[in-house]
């Protein structure tokens, strides 16, 4: 086909492509592109409380994943320049597989994603919108945020997993360091440092999500 039939994509396209995104998404259709990092570990022996707790803490994760899909989603729809936009396409990309591991891995603990998935995903692609329309400089200094306080978030939660569970452990240790390459490669694009408050905002909000979907 001549790249003159090809119809340049509008904002409306790509919001358009992005709900699409989000029903595979909400739906657990996401596929890794890599294999997953606790495959190499062995499937620990847990007691009923430390599997409740492992599998709590992995949704609290997966959720947090729905939500890096929403938000890198909603900033690409919108990203003014097409470099930044595939930057965040290509983080995006990293970031199903750190959902397709998280979904994969509450498999094996028997549970479940958060019922409020949806609610999450809507909420965060409406956040990533609204960053990308102040600014790409903007949008990317959000990345950088989101992705330190990721980057925190998960070694948290690594000191918190049962000891044994060393499976869980390993995917969360590839995902920190994929987080923290984002970070680092959205503030070589130019992000800019939030002011205050966003930042408190932006940990607060974590904060909620986390004691939710910890347990729903």
């Amino acid at each position: 086909m001549d790249t003159d039939d090809i119809r340049r994509l509008t904002p409306f396209d790509r919001v358009l492509g992005g709900v699409q995104r989000a029903l595979d998404t909400v739906a657990g259709a996401a596929v890794a592109a890599r294999p997953s990092p606790g495959e190499m570990q062995p499937l620990p022996e847990l007691d009923a409380t430390d599997r409740r707790h492992a599998a709590g803490l992995m949704r609290v994760n997966h959720t947090g994943e729905i939500c890096a899909q929403a938000l890198y989603d909603g900033q690409a729809a919108l990203a003014r320049d097409p470099a930044t936009r595939m930057h965040l396409e290509a983080a995006a990309a990293e970031e199903t597989d750190h959902l397709a591991w998280c979904a994969e891995r509450l498999h094996e603990l028997d549970d479940r994603p958060s019922v409020f998935n949806p609610l999450w995903y809507a909420g965060s692609f409406a956040i990533g919108a609204l960053a990308a329309l102040v600014g790409d400089r903007w949008s990317l200094g959000f990345v950088v945020e989101t992705e330190r306080q990721v980057e925190a978030h998960l070694g948290e939660h690594m000191d918190r997993l049962p000891p044994a569970d060393a499976r869980s452990r390993a995917i969360l240790a590839t995902m920190q360091a994929d987080e923290a390459r984002h970070a680092d490669n959205a503030l070589a694009r130019g992000g800019a440092k939030l002011p205050f408050p966003i930042p408190t905002l932006m940990r607060g909000a974590s904060a909620v999500m986390k004691a939710v979907a910890y347990r729903l």
